[in-house]
């Protein structure tokens, strides 16, 4: 299943431009998920089941390598078009 997933991420820190960067380049990294950011936000598309453990495995190592942070999702099941 297809699935667009809509995600904000909020480092608490000061220096939170890094973090943020370093994430989506680690998402750029899967080839199956088509990732495009826009000011406030970056869409994510691609099958459930590679899409979802890429997500949890990228925000466990944001977690791991810079301390607290927010992540806000909103999935879509379909696509949307980004």
């Amino acid at each position: 299943m297809i699935i667009t997933v809509e995600i904000s991420h909020y480092p608490l820190k000061e220096a939170y431009e890094e973090p943020i960067i370093d994430f989506l380049n680690r998402m750029k990294t899967h080839a199956d998920i088509i990732v495009r950011t826009n000011a406030t936000s970056t869409h994510l598309r691609g099958e459930m089941s590679v899409l979802m453990p890429a997500l949890n495995k990228e925000m466990e190592t944001s977690f791991s390598k810079y301390g607290k942070g927010i992540f806000v999702l909103k999935v879509l099941n379909g696509c949307l078009d980004i």
